[in-house]
């Protein structure tokens, strides 16, 4: 009976440590922007903005917050450094209504969904 009970009590937070709790904040903080992440550092929406206002909100940004260190607007590509951190911005044309925004980063090789995840707030309220 206690190794039942003991089963019971440990499996939620087996649970956690395997499945980690990444969605779940992502999920809330830009849920209305309709973000979601695609794997431990990076972070994607889709939006019906138009590209050309997306990337030069992105390239505003990354400029502002960091130091750019390549960028390229036909592949929709940008590299910066910002907070010890490589950050990696991509604008994806899905269709002529539809782009896809992802950021990852990362600092000291190990994720850095928080920055990822405001970096994409912060250029998807200034292409507004």
């Amino acid at each position: 009976m206690k190794k039942r009970t003991f089963f019971y009590y440990l499996f939620p937070l087996f649970l956690l440590n395997v499945l980690g709790c990444a969605p779940l904040i992502v999920g809330g903080a830009v849920g209305a922007l309709g973000g979601y992440a695609i794997s431990k550092d990076t972070i994607a929406a889709d939006t019906d903005k138009p590209y050309d206002l997306l990337w030069n909100s992105a390239v505003t940004l990354a400029r502002y917050r960091g130091t750019v260190k390549e960028e390229d607007a036909t592949r929709g590509y940008i590299q910066m450094e910002a907070e010890s951190s490589l950050v990696w911005i991509r604008l994806i044309r899905l269709t002529r209504a539809t782009t896809r925004l992802r950021v990852s980063a990362r600092k000291y090789r190990l994720p850095n969904l928080s920055l990822a995840q405001d970096i994409l707030v912060k250029i998807m309220e200034e292409a507004k």
